[in-house]
């Protein structure tokens, strides 16, 4: 039997698709990552990022007319939206596979790997987009792609012409010191952060490779981690438009916004261990403990605080609420015509460098046992706990025979006063703790008491400092800073 023409055309035809629709199968079976090392070794044709839209409000928001410009340009193009839970009022999102909802809250019925973000990635770069932008000019994607991949900079961005586009900043994270400084970038467009609004494109891998890559507000979080690994940003002459319909229009849902965006960036703050943030011009945010709340830190085992072993030091917050409560205490003894003394590690403090010990915890001041009649907030004291109408607590310290005052009722931070008394031309007292510097002294260290900067105030100190100390602490203290157990800890991190 002979085909016709046309039999044989159909028959060719139906062969063709046989074999494209096996090839799709099998190329459905493959390992999503044997798929993406495919297409980043093969063709630069096709979507290489894929769009992260992060930063938006749920009540008030133009994800949508986002997604949208971007699918205008591509409608390949991979997007995922990413939400902590399931956003309320529902976003009208386009229903088509590129497009995705990522929801990192975990929950019962979904497995772990559904509140991964990267789980929906399988592109070799992402791009941070914030709600409000809108692309409008092919190819600006592919234009951040190849100024990151001819390298120098992490991260490339391209402002968002909005009332706030992005500017550079210099940003200087210490762990160590709780601390983050922001200054003007002194090599603009390549800096360590931003402040404004821009999109950010870097390589997936580095992305979720940063401890917390989708914290919110996502330009703090980023920045703040990528500056601490010394990645920088550069930024691009290559603006994003703004949505046709802007999200927060009104009012009211600024007001709202702010108000939640505020809370969002306190708490990322104090999680990552930021509690001051330093802006150019001089303003100091302070994210750490106050009057009204409990202390930075818990009770402290061995004379180490437990930020010593995160190999940090004493909280910024902490040290502030030491030094306001030491010059309190200080005025009240003045005041009174007690006579006091730097001790222990605070007379270390100001010898060494006018200043609280960087890693110590509290404040310690000797006073002569015979002027403590003299003082009526010691008196009191002697009663029972006094707050005085600053909201310091005096009170008798249940250790021993000494006073302690309280920065506040909530938080314990706390100038400890030691009673000393003459015996023989020997300073003694009635309460001896295990420190290595509690111990007698002749009372010719305190005729006279000279005058010495400490915490930004002066205070009094024993005359001949340096030897009075190393009676306490042993020769060449002042030169040699160590940790005040170093059987525990040292400060080279040996323990």
């Amino acid at each position: 039997m002979r085909l016709t023409r046309c039999q044989a055309a159909l028959a060719a035809a139906i062969t063709l698709n046989l074999l494209v629709l096996f090839y799709v199968s099998w190329l459905h079976h493959q390992p999503r990552s044997s798929r993406t090392r495919g297409s980043r070794r093969g063709s630069t044709s096709g979507p290489r990022v894929t769009i992260l839209v992060r930063e938006f409000e749920a009540f008030d928001n133009a994800v949508p007319e986002l997604v949208d410009s971007f699918l205008q340009q591509d409608p390949t193009q991979p997007v995922v939206v990413v939400a902590d839970t399931l956003p309320y009022p529902p976003l009208a999102l386009p229903r088509i596979p590129n497009v995705r909802l990522a929801l990192l809250q975990p929950a019962l019925d979904r497995p772990a790997s559904a509140s991964r973000p990267e789980t929906y990635v399988a592109t070799e770069y992402v791009a941070l987009v914030p709600d409000g932008a809108r692309a409008e000019a092919p190819g600006q994607l592919e234009r951040m792609v190849e100024v990151l991949r001819a390298g120098g900079a992490r991260l490339v961005a391209a402002p968002i012409a909005s009332a706030n586009p992005a500017r550079c900043l210099a940003l200087n994270v210490s762990l160590r010191e709780w601390t983050a400084h922001y200054g003007p970038a002194p090599s603009a467009p390549r800096c360590d952060a931003l402040d404004g609004d821009a999109v950010v494109l870097l390589r997936a891998r580095d992305l979720f490779n940063l401890s917390a890559p989708l914290a919110r507000p996502v330009g703090t979080g980023l920045f703040l981690q990528t500056a601490l690994r010394g990645w920088t940003v550069q930024m691009l002459d290559l603006p994003f438009g703004v949505a046709r319909q802007p999200p927060l229009a009104t009012a009211h849902a600024r007001w709202k916004a702010e108000r939640e965006g505020r809370a969002r960036r306190a708490a990322l703050l104090r999680a990552l261990g930021v509690r001051l943030v330093s802006w150019e011009g001089g303003r100091l945010e302070w994210f750490g403990c106050n009057k009204e709340t409990p202390r930075c830190f818990g009770t402290v085992v061995g004379d180490t605080p437990a930020y010593l072993y995160e190999e940090r030091w004493t909280p910024p917050c902490c040290l502030r609420a030491l030094r306001e409560t030491a010059r309190y205490v200080v005025g009240v003894l003045e005041a009174a015509g007690v006579r006091y003394w730097l001790e222990g590690g605070s007379l270390l403090g100001a010898a060494r460098h006018g200043d609280i010990i960087p890693w110590d915890y509290d404040v310690d001041l000797g006073i002569y046992l015979e002027d403590v009649g003299n003082c009526e907030q010691l008196r009191g004291a002697e009663a029972g706990s006094v707050v005085d109408e600053r909201g310091f607590v005096l009170e008798k310290a249940v250790e021993g025979d000494f006073f302690r005052v309280q920065y506040s009722e909530s938080n314990h931070l706390h100038v400890d006063l030691w009673p000393f008394y003459p015996r023989n031309g020997v300073m003694t007292k009635d309460t001896w703790l295990d420190h290595r510097q509690d111990v007698e002294f002749p009372e010719h260290f305190l005729q006279p008491l000279v005058p010495l900067p400490f915490a930004g105030f002066v205070a009094q100190a024993p005359n001949n400092y340096r030897r009075f100390l190393e009676l306490k602490f042993g020769p060449g203290v002042i030169e040699n800073p160590e940790y005040p157990n170093p059987a525990l800890l040292s400060l080279g991190g040996s323990s």
